[in-house]
């Protein structure tokens, strides 16, 4: 983190690595009686010692640091020799994947390069050969991958980044040529063709096209045929973790290895028994793409089968750490991976607060025992993971009880029988049989689902906390958890403090929020895009139909609404629009979509702000003859080759102007 934000260079911490290293060392060449009294000393060098580890893995894992990078070399009259990462996933209008950057061709020049890129194809039937490992020439120049700079918005820059890709191209079908070679690596190709395999298996006994993407999905982690609205469902009511590959699927892979390596246990080949259960939970990883809440999972599991064939139990808090530190040394960058996150704060919360919380009420009864170890588990996880879920997606499913209840169990049965599946596809008959009860199951846990989502009340939306009010939340549930556990006053007092802090800080943000005035023009790709604010109000202006598409209104204005705390008005107060003249708060500004002509005026009418949408016909030299113009705006429907021209005649008259599609959204306050 402190790496992330202070980008201190590598030479400091390598001198910083170094020495804390012989502190730390020379620590234990001192007198017994006298460690003691320097074991301050000894704490500080250890912690520097992890900081200068951390900063350097972070320093040397951003491929904009590598020498070998393609971006120090290219620019954009080179030619670019890449190599497919994965099979091209069908989209709308294009096919996407991912691929290595090999080579930049600079005249007769080749210069070997790394890096990551993402690569969109106009659909065409001749790509229907392409897969994981084909190499492509590419003459195209390449975009940098760039954030919308919408107020709340997703930091898409950053999370590529995160992932090694820096630029992307959108191909047709002259800008690109096919070569006969390809480069695989045979162990990423075998997992490639048992994902492929198991895939077909399932697209070929399981009917339905939401039961067959969530079974992909619940699975291997296969999410590019996943319904949009399954997942939002999903989501909105708090089980969207039965999706995402974590630590409940690994935990049913593993109970079913020991089982079935249970013989092993007694046996002089008892040795054999780990060997098997770890190829297994591993094997399972990687199919299921090797996401950083599974590596989590198999690195625990690893630890814990490792520990058992050893006779060791260790802490499972030991372990839970020791997986996060293996992680992060692999990748530091999963430590902002959002799935990485909750999974370690809802395992932790089910390790501290689970059983307590079990206690709670004494059932003679099994089956309702049963039932209530699941709702204990359930209402553990939920306490430090709320916090999190608030933060990045700004909702709080409220009916998690019912449908966790319900669907944790239900996709167990489901994922154990996938497994089932594969392992007698062999036998259409049976195979065709078991899916048709698998999707029988799969139809079942969506309906719930949906029923679920359709309760008043059930989905409280529009939350927005900070990061720091995100902490004060944690502090909150771990005092008062402390208080209740272990009948510690001073967790109650810390629980207060940080409630109180939490309060104070709400109340600000929202007397900020009902004292907002202002003006935002959204950096909307083809669209106009603008919202007046008035407190808690906002006023939309612009393209309509943008409304009516969900997905580019969530994306690009909801996270704007919900940072501000703002909804929609009828009207405004004060407001005026006389056709392309908006009159707000005593600022007036001229919004232009279509060619105008102006008359010159003696006295020019003032215009705080100039909004240009669309491509029309101006001059600025004849607007200011009319006008006295003190700020211009080119929004994202503007064409980038006009906007080149708008803005060398604005330089030349000395007019500030903001352009959204590189600057991001532009903002006037009233």
């Amino acid at each position: 983190m402190l790496q992330l934000h202070l980008r201190v260079p590598p030479g400091i911490l390598w001198i910083l690595l170094f020495a804390a290293a012989i502190t730390a060392i020379a620590f234990f060449f001192i007198p017994y009686f006298e460690r003691y009294k320097l074991s301050v000393l000894n704490g500080l060098s250890v912690s520097a010692l992890f900081i200068a580890v951390g900063g350097l893995l972070s320093w040397y894992k951003n491929i904009q640091h590598d020498d070998n990078w393609f971006g120090r070399k290219y620019n954009s009259e080179s030619s670019l020799v890449v190599t497919l990462l994965e099979h091209p996933v069908k989209k709308t209008k294009s096919y996407k994947t991912n691929a290595s950057v090999d080579y930049i061709l600079n005249n007769d020049s080749c210069i070997k390069t790394g890096g990551k890129i993402i690569l969109y194809l106009k659909k065409d039937n001749s790509l229907s050969n392409l897969d994981y490992g084909s190499q492509l020439v590419i003459t195209k120049s390449l975009q940098e991958i760039k954030n919308s700079g919408n107020p709340g918005g997703f930091d898409y820059k950053r999370y590529s980044l995160f992932q090694g890709i820096t630029h992307q191209v959108y191909l047709k079908e002259n800008e690109f040529e096919i070569l006969s070679t390809t480069k695989k690596n045979l162990f990423k190709q075998f997992i490639n063709s048992s994902r492929t395999k198991v895939l077909n298996i399932l697209r070929s006994n399981i009917k339905g096209e939401k039961e067959l993407g969530l079974a992909e999905a619940l699975l291997i982690g296969y999410k590019d045929d996943l319904d949009k609205t399954v997942v939002q469902s999903y989501s909105n009511t708090g089980v969207v973790h039965v999706i995402a590959i974590s630590g409940l699927h690994l935990g049913l892979i593993y109970w079913l290895l020991a089982w079935i390596f249970s013989p092993l246990q007694k046996r002089k080949f008892r040795w054999l028994r780990p060997i098997f259960i770890l190829a297994g939970l591993w094997l399972f990883s990687l199919l299921a793409g090797a996401q950083p809440s599974v590596l989590r999972s198999a690195v625990m599991f690893t630890c814990i089968v490792l520990g058992d064939a050893l006779d060791k139990r260790s802490s499972i808090f030991n372990s839970l750490a020791l997986s996060a530190l293996l992680l992060l040394c692999i990748n530091p960058y999963w430590l902002w991976d959002v799935g990485f996150q909750l999974s370690y704060a809802a395992v932790l919360s089910i390790i501290i607060f689970m059983q307590p919380i079990y206690d709670w009420f004494y059932i003679k009864n099994k089956i309702l025992d049963f039932i209530w170890k699941l709702n204990a588990v359930t209402i553990a996880a939920q306490i430090l993971t709320v916090p999190f879920g608030i933060y990045h997606f700004h909702q709080f499913p409220a009916s998690f009880l019912f449908t966790n209840f319900f669907a944790v169990p239900l996709s167990s049965f489901i994922l154990l029988g996938e497994i089932l599946l594969c392992i007698v596809s062999f036998i259409p008959l049976i195979a065709a049989f078991i899916g048709k009860i698998i999707s029988w199951l799969i139809w079942l846990m969506n309906s719930y689902i949906g029923q679920v989502e359709q309760l008043p009340f059930s989905l409280l939306e529009g939350l927005q906390i900070s990061i720091l009010q995100a902490i004060l939340l944690l502090v909150v549930a771990t005092g008062f958890g402390y208080w209740l556990m272990e009948k510690n006053k001073a967790g109650f007092s810390y629980a207060l403090v940080a409630l109180f802090g939490f309060a104070a800080l709400r109340t600000v943000s929202f007397i900020q929020a009902n004292n907002r005035q202002q003006l935002i023009v959204y950096n909307v790709p083809q669209k106009q895009a603008i919202e007046i604010i008035d407190g808690r109000k906002y006023l939309f202006v612009g393209d309509q139909d943008l409304l009516a598409d969900d997905f580019v209104r969530n994306f690009h204005l909801k996270p704007s609404r919900v940072l501000h705390r703002i909804e929609a008005a009828p009207d405004l107060r004060n407001y005026q629009q006389q056709k392309e003249l908006i009159i707000y708060k005593g600022k007036k500004i001229m919004a232009l979509k279509e060619t105008k002509y102006f008359h010159p005026l003696a006295e020019k009418v003032p215009v705080d702000l100039l909004l240009i949408s669309g491509s029309p016909k101006l001059y600025f030299n004849k607007l200011i003859k009319t006008f006295s113009i003190r700020q211009v705006v080119f929004d994202g429907s503007c064409p980038e080759w006009k906007i080149n021209y708008w803005k060398k005649d604005c330089d030349s008259l000395h007019i500030p102007y903001h352009d959204v599609s590189v600057q991001g959204a532009f903002l006037m306050n009233f």
